[in-house]
Protein backbone atom coordinates (compact mmCIF):
# COMPACT_ATOMS: atom_id res chain seq x y z
CA UNK A 1 0.00 0.00 0.00
CA UNK A 2 1.18 3.51 -0.82
CA UNK A 3 -0.25 6.88 0.24
CA UNK A 4 -0.10 10.03 -1.87
CA UNK A 5 -0.37 13.20 0.21
CA UNK A 6 -1.00 16.74 -0.98
CA UNK A 7 -1.56 19.87 1.07
CA UNK A 8 -0.16 23.35 1.44
CA UNK A 9 1.02 22.32 4.94
CA UNK A 10 2.79 18.99 5.43
CA UNK A 11 2.36 19.28 9.20
CA UNK A 12 -1.27 20.43 8.98
CA UNK A 13 -4.33 18.46 9.99
CA UNK A 14 -4.47 16.23 6.93
CA UNK A 15 -0.75 15.49 7.09
CA UNK A 16 -0.93 14.57 10.76
CA UNK A 17 -4.04 12.45 10.18
CA UNK A 18 -2.34 10.66 7.29
CA UNK A 19 0.78 10.09 9.40
CA UNK A 20 -1.35 8.48 12.13
CA UNK A 21 -2.98 6.21 9.55
CA UNK A 22 0.38 5.41 7.95
CA UNK A 23 1.79 4.49 11.36
CA UNK A 24 -1.19 2.24 12.07
CA UNK A 25 -0.87 0.51 8.68
CA UNK A 26 2.93 0.64 8.32
CA UNK A 27 2.83 2.37 4.94
CA UNK A 28 4.87 5.03 3.15
CA UNK A 29 3.46 8.51 2.55
CA UNK A 30 4.67 10.32 -0.58
CA UNK A 31 4.38 14.10 -0.32
CA UNK A 32 3.51 15.40 -3.79
CA UNK A 33 4.90 18.84 -2.86
CA UNK A 34 8.41 17.35 -2.76
CA UNK A 35 8.15 16.19 -6.36
CA UNK A 36 8.31 18.11 -9.62
CA UNK A 37 5.10 17.13 -11.38
CA UNK A 38 4.10 19.39 -14.25
CA UNK A 39 0.47 20.08 -15.16
CA UNK A 40 -1.13 17.98 -17.88
CA UNK A 41 0.14 18.87 -21.34
CA UNK A 42 -1.84 17.86 -24.43
CA UNK A 43 1.46 17.48 -26.30
CA UNK A 44 2.97 15.37 -23.50
CA UNK A 45 6.11 17.47 -23.47
CA UNK A 46 6.60 17.05 -19.74
CA UNK A 47 7.56 13.37 -19.62
CA UNK A 48 10.89 14.06 -17.92
CA UNK A 49 9.43 15.19 -14.60
CA UNK A 50 8.76 13.09 -11.47
CA UNK A 51 5.33 11.83 -12.53
CA UNK A 52 6.25 8.66 -14.42
CA UNK A 53 8.70 7.40 -11.75
CA UNK A 54 5.99 7.96 -9.13
CA UNK A 55 3.45 6.09 -11.26
CA UNK A 56 5.89 3.19 -11.59
CA UNK A 57 6.03 2.98 -7.79
CA UNK A 58 2.28 3.38 -7.46
CA UNK A 59 1.54 0.63 -9.98
CA UNK A 60 3.44 -1.79 -7.75
CA UNK A 61 0.76 -1.50 -5.05
CA UNK A 62 -2.71 -3.05 -4.91
CA UNK A 63 -4.03 -0.40 -2.49
CA UNK A 64 -3.51 3.36 -2.82
CA UNK A 65 -4.50 6.15 -0.44
CA UNK A 66 -5.12 9.67 -1.75
CA UNK A 67 -4.83 12.18 1.12
CA UNK A 68 -5.81 15.83 0.74
CA UNK A 69 -7.68 18.47 2.68
CA UNK A 70 -10.93 19.58 1.13
CA UNK A 71 -10.34 22.96 -0.51
CA UNK A 72 -13.56 24.57 -1.73
CA UNK A 73 -15.23 21.17 -2.27
CA UNK A 74 -12.23 19.82 -4.17
CA UNK A 75 -8.83 18.20 -3.80
CA UNK A 76 -5.71 20.30 -3.29
CA UNK A 77 -4.10 21.71 -6.45
CA UNK A 78 -1.15 19.29 -6.46
CA UNK A 79 -3.49 16.30 -6.06
CA UNK A 80 -5.58 17.59 -8.95
CA UNK A 81 -2.45 17.93 -11.10
CA UNK A 82 -1.48 14.35 -10.21
CA UNK A 83 -4.94 13.05 -11.12
CA UNK A 84 -4.94 15.05 -14.37
CA UNK A 85 -1.58 13.57 -15.35
CA UNK A 86 -3.01 10.05 -15.18
CA UNK A 87 -4.41 11.01 -18.60
CA UNK A 88 -0.88 10.40 -19.92
CA UNK A 89 -1.44 6.72 -19.15
CA UNK A 90 -4.61 6.75 -21.21
CA UNK A 91 -3.16 8.59 -24.24
CA UNK A 92 0.59 8.04 -24.67
CA UNK A 93 1.05 4.81 -26.65
CA UNK A 94 3.92 3.38 -24.59
CA UNK A 95 2.14 4.22 -21.30
CA UNK A 96 -1.32 2.83 -22.16
CA UNK A 97 -0.46 -0.79 -21.20
CA UNK A 98 0.83 0.47 -17.86
CA UNK A 99 -2.29 2.57 -17.32
CA UNK A 100 -4.40 -0.55 -17.66
CA UNK A 101 -2.66 -1.86 -14.53
CA UNK A 102 -4.70 0.66 -12.50
CA UNK A 103 -7.74 -1.56 -13.08
CA UNK A 104 -8.77 -3.43 -9.98
CA UNK A 105 -6.59 -1.47 -7.57
CA UNK A 106 -8.28 -0.38 -4.37
CA UNK A 107 -8.36 3.37 -3.83
CA UNK A 108 -9.03 5.12 -0.53
CA UNK A 109 -9.37 8.80 0.34
CA UNK A 110 -8.18 10.49 3.53
CA UNK A 111 -9.36 14.06 4.08
CA UNK A 112 -10.09 16.79 6.58
CA UNK A 113 -12.47 19.73 6.44
CA UNK A 114 -14.50 21.99 8.70
CA UNK A 115 -17.69 19.98 8.17
CA UNK A 116 -19.16 16.87 9.76
CA UNK A 117 -18.88 14.93 6.48
CA UNK A 118 -16.84 15.40 3.32
CA UNK A 119 -18.84 17.19 0.66
CA UNK A 120 -20.61 14.96 -1.83
CA UNK A 121 -18.90 16.82 -4.71
CA UNK A 122 -15.46 16.05 -3.26
CA UNK A 123 -16.21 12.35 -2.77
CA UNK A 124 -17.91 12.08 -6.17
CA UNK A 125 -14.85 13.51 -7.95
CA UNK A 126 -12.66 10.76 -6.51
CA UNK A 127 -15.26 8.00 -6.82
CA UNK A 128 -15.99 8.88 -10.46
CA UNK A 129 -12.29 9.17 -11.33
CA UNK A 130 -11.58 5.77 -9.79
CA UNK A 131 -14.53 4.22 -11.61
CA UNK A 132 -13.37 5.68 -14.92
CA UNK A 133 -9.91 4.19 -14.35
CA UNK A 134 -11.32 0.80 -13.36
CA UNK A 135 -10.19 1.21 -9.77
CA UNK A 136 -12.33 0.25 -6.80
CA UNK A 137 -13.37 3.14 -4.57
CA UNK A 138 -12.92 1.48 -1.18
CA UNK A 139 -13.76 4.19 1.33
CA UNK A 140 -12.92 7.47 2.97
CA UNK A 141 -11.51 8.59 6.30
CA UNK A 142 -12.64 12.08 7.19
CA UNK A 143 -12.10 14.20 10.28
CA UNK A 144 -13.87 17.48 11.04
CA UNK A 145 -11.25 20.03 12.11
CA UNK A 146 -13.62 22.93 12.62
CA UNK A 147 -11.85 23.87 15.84
CA UNK A 148 -8.66 24.47 13.86
CA UNK A 149 -6.88 21.27 14.84
CA UNK A 150 -7.36 17.52 14.81
CA UNK A 151 -10.07 17.01 17.42
CA UNK A 152 -9.74 14.80 20.46
CA UNK A 153 -10.89 11.34 19.51
CA UNK A 154 -9.59 11.41 15.92
CA UNK A 155 -7.71 8.23 16.84
CA UNK A 156 -11.03 6.37 16.63
CA UNK A 157 -11.34 7.31 12.95
CA UNK A 158 -7.70 6.25 12.41
CA UNK A 159 -8.27 2.81 13.96
CA UNK A 160 -11.62 2.34 12.20
CA UNK A 161 -10.17 3.26 8.82
CA UNK A 162 -7.08 1.07 9.33
CA UNK A 163 -9.30 -1.89 10.23
CA UNK A 164 -11.40 -1.22 7.12
CA UNK A 165 -8.29 -1.20 4.93
CA UNK A 166 -6.90 -4.37 6.52
CA UNK A 167 -10.24 -6.07 5.86
CA UNK A 168 -9.82 -5.25 2.17
CA UNK A 169 -12.11 -2.23 1.96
Amino acid sequence: MLALFSSSRRDGNTGRLMDCIAGELGIEVVDLARLAISPYDYGHGNRGDDFEPLMTRLLGHAQIVFATPIYWYAASPAMKVFLDRISDYLEVPDLIPLGRRLRGKQAYVVCTSVCEQPSSAFVAAFRDTFEYLGMQYSGVAHVNCQGGDLPPGHEVEVRTFAAHVRAGG
